[in-house]
């Protein structure tokens, strides 16, 4: 190979590492789309980014909401669910960083406007115990690793104009729309293994139900839904965490991901999700205003 060939190779690498860091949105951009959440008022959108661009506009985004938010209280793996996936044309999840203040109780009352793009879902939280879950690689070591599993329903806030032309990346580069969520009342995870293959069995096998204030159905799934066992997203968000150097640790929050479709909220709509086949979960409920 002569000289000049000899340096193609690292001309090509140079020119798809730059192409990857062109697709992070500039300090100005991202900016802006700080300024949009803040004001609850739909950003415009950005070009899809690739991998790279979208973890990079995330790491600034994370930088600006940390200077209003405050506390990072665990994180949230999003498009787990492979009709959601679809939906932003991807084939793997995302992930983003949960604030004080996000996580409310049952029964909390918010404004169907309460994002510039706002939506609801049916979703799961689990409590960390133990750094050990950093390491776990099943959903059983994921269950040795927490205390809590909670009924959740989240309250996305997709922000930009045209969510539907976000891609996976570009999610991933809104924090995975990170807004508000009402959580339930926790379910003690069993002591003895025999009880914890139990939970795990009824993890998977779980209806999800989410109905109105008239007990209409809304929307069905199944915990299989997520990953194949709901658990297997906090198995996917650690090893992701790791890659840019992060962890869990006890106390954190980790929220599953989708077991419903993305629904939009509307004035006076109370919404309640079922987790049937779950001993000891109890129904959640958000209404909005």
């Amino acid at each position: 190979m002569s000289p000049k060939n000899a340096l193609l190779p690292l001309a090509v690498a140079v020119v798809c590492v730059t192409g990857a860091q062109a697709q992070c949105l500039s300090d100005a951009q991202v900016a802006e789309l700080a300024r949009h959440y803040t004001e609850r008022t739909p950003a415009p959108n950005f070009e899809p980014p690739t991998d790279e661009g979208g973890a990079c506009t995330r790491a600034k985004f994370n930088a600006l909401l940390a200077q209003k938010l405050g506390k990072v209280v665990g994180y949230k793996a999003g498009l787990t669910n492979p009709a959601v996936q679809k939906r932003f044309n991807t084939d793997k999840p995302v992930w983003g960083k949960l604030y004080e203040g996000m996580v409310q109780p049952t029964g909390y009352t918010v404004e169907a406007t309460f994002g510039a793009r706002p939506l609801f879902e049916a979703d799961m939280l689990v409590r960390v115990k133990s750094a050990a879950i950093n390491h776990a690689r099943t959903p059983m070591e994921v269950l040795e690793s927490v205390d809590q599993i909670i009924p959740f329903i989240e309250l996305p806030d997709l922000l930009v104009q045209a969510p539907p032309k976000l891609n996976g990346p570009g999610v991933a580069a809104i924090n995975v729309g990170a807004r508000l969520g009402v959580a339930g009342e926790p379910i003690a995870v069993p002591r003895t293994r025999g009880e914890r293959y139990a939970m795990l069995d009824a993890l998977a096998r779980m209806t999800v139900q989410v109905t109105d204030h008239s007990g209409a159905a809304l929307a069905t799934g199944t915990g299989s839904d997520i990953l194949g066992h709901p658990l297997n997203a906090v198995t996917w968000i650690a090893e992701a965490l790791q890659k840019e150097q992060l962890g869990l640790q006890p106390g954190d929050l980790v929220s599953l991901g989708s077991f419903s479709p993305l629904m939009p909220p509307r004035a006076g709509l109370s919404a309640t999700v079922t987790y049937l086949g779950l001993p000891g979960a109890q129904p959640v409920r958000v209404n909005f205003k």
